[in-house]
């Protein structure tokens, strides 16, 4: 028998107007249940660089503080022309604001390098400076030491500084204090923490460690690897 009830006009009715479903499911007989409905698609973000957080930035001024004191000031504010620290794949970088402004346009995956790279973290989170800081160290160093000629290739190997290698040192210079070694030429070759102090090192004999190394120029051909990262990652 049909059914012969009046329909109620659905303007009348307390009913709510049901929506269309965003997906529907399908019924397999072996799977069970199923959703019709297409994966949202991923929109990919855009990965740059971005600046230091608090516990980064501190890490890095202490870094650098070891070795320019009080000229920190001058690297942080440069009155020639505006300078910033950007993180980048776990690599810190002294950049341009101008350069870093138009490298903002640019995806993670495809930048390679912007400015000079004077860091980098470790996976434990541990800043270290690396080799590409000499230029800016070396410009604002407090405390330095010159290399004999005869030295300079033992420590363009990584070797630490001895005491019969060492031609000239500053006054006054701590032991423990980050120090950046040139040649007798005044060409920076590196730099290292100072193993004793001035005073000190006039009473060492010619074997005694002077200055314990950290990093030199030859790393450049030593490690290319890791200079360059689109060769490693």
């Amino acid at each position: 028998a049909s059914d012969t009830r009046p329909r109620v006009p659905r303007a009348l009715t307390d009913e709510v107007p049901r929506t269309r479903p965003r997906h529907r499911l399908s019924c397999d007989p072996v799977r069970g249940p199923r959703s019709t409905e297409r994966p949202a698609r991923r929109v990919r973000a855009r990965r740059v660089m971005r600046p230091l957080e608090e516990s980064e930035i501190q890490q890095v001024f202490e870094k650098l503080f070891k070795f320019v004191g009080k000229n920190l000031k001058n690297i942080v504010d440069r009155a020639d022309q505006p300078h910033c620290f950007r993180l980048h794949k776990k690599r810190v970088y002294y950049v341009r604001e101008d350069i870093m402004k138009r490298a903002t346009s640019v995806a993670r995956d495809q930048l390679v390098s912007l400015g000079v790279c004077v860091g980098k973290f470790t996976h434990s989170d541990k800043f270290r400076l690396t080799i590409g800081a000499l230029e800016l160290l070396a410009a604002h160093a407090k405390h330095k030491m010159w290399v004999k000629p005869t030295s300079e290739m033992s420590f363009l190997y990584g070797n630490h500084l001895l005491k019969s290698g060492l031609g000239r040192i500053t006054e006054n210079t701590p032991a423990n204090q980050g120090v950046v070694v040139f040649s007798m030429s005044d060409v920076p070759l590196g730099f290292g923490v100072a193993a004793k102090s001035t005073q000190d090192c006039r009473k060492l004999d010619a074997s005694s460690i002077v200055a314990f190394h950290q990093a030199d120029v030859g790393e450049y051909l030593r490690a290319e690897d890791d200079m360059v990262q689109g060769k490693k990652e």
